[in-house]
């Protein structure tokens, strides 16, 4: 019965990692069409989420937890022609953040299937201790 209730633990660990990516990942959308406000600023930078492996001690279980929240520097801002906008450098242009809605999209889809999975995991080790609860009743 134990390592039913270490699976449910090691599967909380899980969705709450994935519940921060979701975090993250949202703000990402929230932020994607937002320009740099002066030409010398850059925009909003994309965000991402990097996972690793923790012995908890009390436990004795290895869990994944949130290692760090990076910014992505290598894809480079996207700029467009907007003479009017308050960003514009001289020849017009405002950079705007390096985020891919489609990929976000995409990251979000796979951290929401990551929890669900969790979930399954912890109402399957739920119904695995009810029924060992059951059958000690007998």
């Amino acid at each position: 019965m134990t390592e039913l209730f270490s699976a449910m633990s090691i599967s909380a660990y899980g969705m709450r990692a994935q519940s921060d990516r979701v975090r993250v990942i949202s703000e990402n959308m929230a932020n994607a069409s937002t320009a740099a406000p002066t030409p010398e600023e850059d925009p909003y930078t994309r965000q991402f989420i990097t996972f690793k492996n923790v012995l908890d001690r009390k436990t004795g279980l290895k869990t994944v937890q949130v290692d760090k929240i990076d910014q992505d520097y290598k894809k480079p801002f996207p700029i467009k022609y907007m003479p009017d906008h308050p960003g514009a450098d001289e020849n017009g242009y405002v950079k705007l953040p390096n985020v891919d809605p489609l990929i976000e999209a995409m990251d979000m889809q796979e951290a929401q299937r990551s929890y669900e999975a969790n979930l399954g995991m912890v109402e399957q080790s739920r119904n695995m201790i009810l029924q060992t609860i059951d059958i000690l009743r007998r």
